[in-house]
């Protein structure tokens, strides 16, 4: 923590990382919900023209004209989108696919154009590919400030008419809202997300910042307020860690690095989210399947007592775990746990006995009634 404090290059990869990994999360939330998480892909490709462009316009290697250009070459891309799936039979997949084709083709021959050009400015352009967080200067970092504030803002302003487009688009066409303006306006301010990673991240691994953080998110909560927020969160900590990380190591990208860290908080999101997480899916499953096992246990030794026309029947035990196999054990165990069974030697010659209780009686009729069952 002190060398993220006092080596300067440290301090503004880890800001401009941090920065980088909010505005993608907030935004990227709303890609997510929208089921547009290819999007993000295709304008993080579509922004390769725009890199070449700004710096053929400003003549050298300089961050505003070339973010600004991003953002341009990527707005086209996201509006080009649009007009295809609005005014063809395209389907969204392909109308991304044919963007990302176009745009990012149109991009390398730029990029190779500039690289015939023997300018000498042309220096590490290309690592807009892949990032090269090393180059940031302060000056870049206020500029990624000023994108992040600009898009929170707007989400703030726009946050219930964003809200209905995420979830009924539909109804909030038949309110009269304009959602083509909205759709349009989501859409250019992911690109400026996306804007805002090319130098730390690169074009082709910035579709991660944008969609990670809020996949973590989303397993996590219900409520896309918590949502956007836990997206924040992930995305200024995977940025930070991973800056961190790729300056103590020695020969790591910081890019990738930054992407890993997003990944994990999606690995780990996905294992052991209360609600969502694969691993509490599993073991809810394993005790749901228990659950059924002693609810069938039960049923049987109800079904066996009324077949005798005695409710406190004894059934014997050696006959269950022959029947039931070792699995029997737990759940008679687990149903004495409850009160719905005592064990007792009715015979002792042919060993411990399961009867039913009162309780376990009523229980076996309730079960019986639910499953639409005369008891």
């Amino acid at each position: 923590m002190l060398e993220l404090f006092s080596d300067f290059t440290l301090r503004n990869v880890a800001m401009g990382a941090a920065l980088l990994g909010i505005s993608s999360g907030v935004l990227g939330s709303f890609a997510l919900l929208r089921e547009q998480s290819l999007l993000g892909d295709t304008l993080s490709h579509a922004a390769l023209p725009g890199v070449c462009l700004g710096f053929l316009i400003a003549g050298g290697r300089n961050l505003l004209p070339i973010l600004l250009g991003a953002l341009v070459t990527g707005a086209l891309a996201a509006l080009f989108v649009l007009l295809l799936t609005r005014r063809s039979r395209l389907k969204n997949d392909a109308a991304l696919g044919i963007a990302l084709s176009l745009f990012f083709a149109v991009g390398t021959v730029l990029l190779t154009y500039i690289g015939n050009q023997n300018n000498a400015g042309q220096a590490g352009l290309d690592a807009f590919l892949f990032g090269q967080a090393a180059s940031i200067l302060p000056a870049d970092v206020a500029v990624m400030a000023v994108i992040t504030a600009l898009s929170l803002a707007l989400v703030l302003g726009f946050w219930k008419e964003f809200k209905l487009l995420s979830f009924d688009p539909g109804f909030a066409g038949s309110l009269g809202l304009p959602t083509l303006l909205l759709d349009i306006i989501m859409t250019v301010m992911i690109a400026l997300a996306i804007v805002i990673g090319l130098q730390l991240v690169g074009v082709v691994l910035m579709a991660a910042m944008v969609i990670a953080p809020a996949a973590a998110a989303r397993q996590w909560t219900r409520r896309l307020g918590a949502m956007v927020t836990l997206a924040a969160v992930f995305g200024a900590l995977s940025g930070v860690v991973g800056a961190v990380i790729s300056a103590l190591a020695t020969g790591l990208a910081t890019g990738p690095v930054i992407v890993l860290c997003a990944s994990v908080f999606v690995i780990v999101s996905l294992l052991f989210a209360p609600e969502r997480g694969l691993l509490w899916a599993a073991l809810r499953s394993v005790r749901q399947r228990r659950e059924l096992h002693s609810h069938q246990v039960l049923i049987d030794l109800y079904q066996l007592a009324d077949a005798h026309g005695n409710p406190q029947y004894p059934s014997e035990a050696g006959m269950m775990n022959l029947y039931y196999g070792t699995d029997a054990r737990r759940a008679l165990r687990k149903l004495a746990s409850k009160g719905y069974l005592v064990k007792t030697e009715h015979m002792r010659e042919e060993g411990p006995h399961w009867v039913l209780t009162d309780a376990g009686y009523e229980r076996a009729r309730e079960l019986l009634g639910e499953m639409g069952l005369a008891a």
